[in-house]
């Protein structure tokens, strides 16, 4: 058995593990001490900070740039449609099902691989920090954010999501508003008031159908999606004296968080309230030479439209892993065996070829 089929099958056997353990974000203690005791069965020191572990490499030199394997361990709940046990790791027809075995299992146990593959190289280009973070799900401030401050200076990332190992090189950021409108209550059998929820649809129509007028060459363009709408009424018979709805905003790299607000400020006339402004879009440059070395191994870029830990990093990160986004959160999730034997090897590989 060579060494590239041992790990591989250590990976399986590793996610095998983390299905058939709850880990929903914010309850991830348990997979946390299961990869520290991974990590610690091959004699490399896991370290942790609340649920999130991380290991470096053993020959760490602070003179060299240092490169950061990242995925999350977290998983949502699952969904109603589950005609399978979430947490039974099956394998059915060549496909391993379980919760959280596409998003991001395949790609943690992969990266986590790779970096047992180098951990003790002696004469490494540049260090590795391997990270598996928690609360990503939720993009909670116990995740990434948490734990960024204790690792060494980071020059880059590489993160595990699944994008059938192409290269996601644009992500899009997202912005969360609270919208608020103020009416006035009265009777609704009379001539009364003034009614909020009519007052909201001109801005919820403005929401719909403005377009901004900047594309971004791989996120294309900002999206702006009303997905709720209540008021405080109980009662049929009273006119609501206020109506708040949420908008969900898709960003891309071709405006802050700051002048997509500005922008929206001078249109609408309901009181708007950011949740956050910290999960911006991010791009990495073609030339970058993570993206060079994927290239090299004929991967193609592409813009991703959905969110990642890559959004609260400040430095230049890469977006790429084994399985499909678009099984992810979905009932009976799975990945497919063979990718994640193909996630292991293009991780290794990537990492022999890559040159600061």
């Amino acid at each position: 058995m060579n060494a590239i089929h041992t790990l591989v099958e250590d990976a399986i056997d590793l996610l095998k593990s983390l299905i058939a353990t709850p880990s929903f974000s914010r309850e991830e203690d348990q997979t946390a001490a299961i990869l520290s005791g991974f990590l610690e069965q091959k004699n490399i020191k896991a370290q942790r900070v609340g649920n999130n572990v991380w290991a470096q490499n053993q020959y760490f030199d602070p003179q060299k740039p240092t490169l950061l394997l990242n995925s999350h361990h977290d998983t949502v709940r699952p969904n109603a449609g589950y005609t399978l046990d979430p947490f039974e790791p099956l394998i059915r027809e060549h496909k391993l099902y379980g919760l959280g075995s596409n998003d991001a299992g395949g790609c943690l146990v992969s990266l986590l691989a790779a970096f047992c593959r180098f951990q003790a190289a002696e004469n490494l280009p540049f260090n590795l920090v391997f990270a598996a973070s928690a609360e990503e799900e939720i993009s909670g401030k116990g995740g990434i954010e948490a734990f960024l401050a204790h690792l060494p200076r980071i020059d880059c990332a590489l993160v595990g999501e699944p994008t059938q190992l192409q290269l996601a090189v644009a992500e899009k950021g997202l912005m969360v508003l609270d919208c608020e409108v103020t009416g006035q209550a009265g009777h609704a059998a009379r001539e009364e008031g003034e009614n909020a929820i009519y007052k909201a649809l001109a801005d919820i129509e403005w929401f719909k159908n403005f377009t901004f007028p900047k594309f971004s060459s791989w996120l294309n363009a900002v999206k702006m999606s009303v997905t709720v709408i209540e008021t405080s009424n109980k009662a049929h018979n009273v006119v609501p004296d206020s109506c708040r709805f949420v908008v969900d905003v898709r960003l891309t790299d071709a405006y802050s968080p700051e002048e997509v607000l500005d922008i929206i400020g001078q249109h609408v006339h309901c009181n708007v309230m950011p949740r956050s402004t910290r999960l911006r879009a991010t791009a990495i440059a073609l030339d970058h030479p993570l993206v060079k070395a994927g290239l090299a191994l004929g991967k193609t870029p592409y813009g991703s439209p959905t969110l990642s830990d890559k959004a609260l990093m400040p430095f230049p990160a890469l977006k790429m892993g084994p399985g499909d986004s678009a099984r992810s959160h979905t009932a009976d999730e799975f990945i497919f065996v063979d990718e994640i034997g193909e996630g292991v090897k293009m991780y290794i590989e990537l990492l022999q070829i890559l040159k600061f």
